[in-house]
């Protein structure tokens, strides 16, 4: 099972188990305006996403989605990790937190370890970034992990701009 650590934070990979967190994750007010709403709504549809998302994604390219737990209390805080669309050249940072970890650097402390990881054992050159426009905690998230604008985006079916941020490793 693949592990990042960083001082506070464990990222491991998502498995079964944790459907019934990824159930209140999808389905909290403020991932489904700034990300999406996936129609996730029972145990086992939080499960099914899990298997046909991130740990599908882990057997085909060996990164996705992963858990972040909070080392103190061993609670689930969120997702982050690298996600490769079919739709872009470069792999992707997501990544979204449950409301009662929001305000205290876990999501910038997760996201620097996923970049990281991308750079040192992966040797991507490029990550890229799509946010909501008006997500403005997560804009400046991506300003204080060196991204920058890039224009902006569409993701099939919805129809709504969004805007595209890179990062380039030197």
């Amino acid at each position: 099972m693949f592990v990042l650590h960083t001082p506070r934070l464990l990222l491991r990979e998502f498995d079964p188990g944790d459907a019934a967190f990824i159930l209140g994750l999808l389905n909290e007010p403020s991932f489904i305006e700034n990300i999406a709403d996936k129609g996730v709504r029972t145990l086992e549809q939080a499960e099914a996403y899990l298997r046909t998302g991130p740990m599908d994604s882990y057997a085909r390219r060996g990164h996705g989605l992963w858990a972040v737990v909070e080392k103190a209390s061993g609670l689930p805080a969120g997702m982050c990790g690298l996600i490769k669309r079919d739709a872009f050249l470069d792999v992707d940072l997501g990544y979204a937190f449950l409301p009662a970890f929001w305000g205290r650097g876990l999501a910038l402390e997760a996201a620097m370890a996923c970049c990281g990881h991308a750079r040192d054992a992966m040797g991507l050159r490029r990550l890229i970034a799509i946010v909501t426009p008006t997500n403005g905690p997560s804009i400046r998230l991506l300003g204080k992990l060196d991204f920058h604008p890039a224009g902006t985006t569409r993701m099939d079916p919805d129809p709504a701009e969004l805007a595209l941020y890179a990062r380039d490793f030197s």
